[in-house]
């Protein structure tokens, strides 16, 4: 049976328009590098976001922490702004389905390569609570090591007393989420083309879905719970 889905933030259940990888760029190219959206998008999705900036750093050839530092407490500077007047919604269909999975006992955890007070501050903006919308949010901030290492995965299942990662299901808008799940050992992988990646950057990484809408995850749910084959 499914315990528990663990959803990816940015581009799988908030709708932010990529903002957060259009200011990774503006950050980064701000340093005197001429970075393309498409390349921070490849190098950079899913992860935790220092380390996503040491990957873009790394396309150009260049491994200077101090740099990597001083681009990442920019972007911060810079994502703060960008979130006090972009507009921040839920992505389709999130909110009905973080319920139908509440009316069927299965947990719903948000996950996310942002620091705890950012993604907070997301969560807040959309309106979710604690207890009645969501179970529990993990973020970056609160493991030592960031995706695609399982860490955030296995402090969830910690928390809850669930023991086996084959009732747990990830789902997420980067091959990197996809890595997340298959290296904390969950029973399904999902991939969603409504974020960062297209269907072919998820599907490199071997997902058991791709999926285009959140609530397509219900039937797939349902299959798994009842026994039927996919």
């Amino acid at each position: 049976m499914i315990k528990m889905v663990v959803f990816d933030m940015a581009g799988t259940t908030v709708n932010e328009n990529n903002v957060v990888y259009k200011t990774l760029q503006r950050a980064i190219n701000e340093a005197e590098f001429d970075i393309s959206l498409d390349e921070v998008l490849e190098a950079g999705a899913g992860k935790e976001k220092l380390e996503a900036i040491r990957s873009i750093l790394r396309l150009r050839q260049v491994e200077e922490e101090q740099l990597a530092a001083q681009i990442f407490a920019r972007f911060l500077q810079l994502l703060d702004d960008a979130y006090r007047t972009q507009d921040i919604s839920e992505q389709d269909n999130a909110t009905a389905l973080f319920r139908t999975l509440k009316e069927i006992d299965v947990l719903v955890v948000l996950n996310t390569g942002y620091n705890r007070e950012t993604a907070e501050s997301l969560v807040q903006k959309i309106g979710w609570n604690i207890g009645s919308d969501y179970d529990l949010l993990v973020t970056a901030s609160d493991v030592s090591k960031n995706r695609p290492e399982p860490d955030m995965i296995l402090l969830a299942m910690e928390h809850f007393g669930i023991r086996d990662a084959e009732s747990v299901i990830k789902i997420g808008d980067s091959a990197v989420d996809v890595m997340e799940g298959k290296n904390a050992g969950c029973r399904m992988n999902i991939g969603i083309t409504t974020g960062a990646q297209t269907y072919a950057q998820l599907q490199a990484a071997q997902p058991e879905y791709i999926i285009d809408n959140l609530i397509d995850l219900i039937p797939i749910i349902q299959r798994e719970n009842s026994g039927v084959p996919a």
